[in-house]
């Protein structure tokens, strides 16, 4: 973030202590952060994804949803900290929501593995994604994760293989799935969560085949050359707008509250639509969703 935005907000903190009225530099504040997000390059939205005080997982279903029970284990090998799952409801309707974890904290980082997904993870996401299909709940998935954790013990475990699963599994489930992606959308760790009949993104969230640190690797041998390729890769949420690769663009605003707010009653009424629909055509539509984009990355 802009240091004349952060100078100024600390400044706005402490004249509030004080008692003092601080209309105009709020206004100024906010004027200031409408330039900075207007100047934004590639690089910099890369930035924004992967920052640590980014809201995630744990603060939209607080806010968006009541009456959240949590639901653990994949029921063969263990619970994986990076998945949050359970049922909730969405106004008056009852829902099913996955959301990747990334900590804040140290401790929530380790609990977390950095938002980096296990093999038992993404079972016990598909375990919960079975069990709303079987109650004829939605699906809501919520996702920011770098990628599926790579180390040795989960490729022992099968990651390869559950990723998989979970693409055949959710490209053929009857009920209505929405992703959202909220920061970083990282490989097949990722899509593993993101097979849905509508792909949303933050408006600064990411979403790719691999890091740009990754790609000026392979391409350069030289991850320093990251923030030169970010454009090319076309991984920001205006570039796979336009694209046709994500269904819409959510604005991110200075509040969480209202871009919240948003979300909610945007949910709301796109899965009540989708509700009315057949189990045959929330497949269809999902299905036909993935064979277009299977045409559009052909064609470029």
């Amino acid at each position: 973030m802009n240091t004349r935005i952060k100078h100024l907000e600390k400044e706005i903190k402490e004249l509030k202590k004080q008692k003092f009225n601080t209309e105009h530099l709020e206004m100024s504040l906010s004027i200031l952060k409408q330039e900075y997000h207007s100047q934004l390059s590639s690089w910099d939205k890369v930035q924004l994804a992967r920052a640590k005080d980014r809201a995630g997982s744990k603060q939209f279903i607080e806010a968006i949803f009541t009456d959240f029970t949590e639901l653990h284990g994949d029921r063969n090998y263990g619970d994986d900290g990076a998945i949050l799952g359970g049922i909730a409801h969405l106004h008056d309707m009852p829902v099913t929501v996955i959301g990747v974890v990334k900590g804040q904290t140290t401790e929530e980082n380790l609990k977390s593995n950095f938002g980096m997904v296990h093999p038992e993870g993404y079972r016990k996401a598909l375990r919960l994604m079975k069990q709303a299909e079987k109650f004829n709940r939605p699906i809501i998935t919520l996702i920011d994760t770098p990628g599926a954790y790579p180390g040795i013990g989960a490729e022992e475990r099968g990651q390869g293989q559950a990723i998989a699963q979970n693409l055949v599994s959710m490209m053929d489930l009857k009920v209505p799935v929405i992703a959202i992606i909220l920061g970083e959308a990282g490989s097949g760790g990722a899509l593993a969560l993101a097979v849905a009949n509508q792909v949303w993104m933050m408006e600064h969230a990411i979403y790719s085949i691999l890091s740009p640190e990754g790609f000026a690797s392979i391409l350069y041998k030289d991850a320093s050359k990251a923030p030169e390729i970010v454009d090319d890769m076309k991984i920001t949420s205006d570039h796979l707008f336009a694209l046709g690769l994500i269904d819409e663009v959510i604005e991110e605003k200075d509040d969480f509250v209202p871009v919240a707010k948003y979300l909610k009653a945007r949910l709301y009424r796109e899965l009540s639509a989708m509700k009315k629909m057949k189990a045959k055509q929330i497949q269809k539509q999902r299905y036909e969703r993935f064979r277009n984009i299977g045409e559009v990355i052909h064609e470029k």
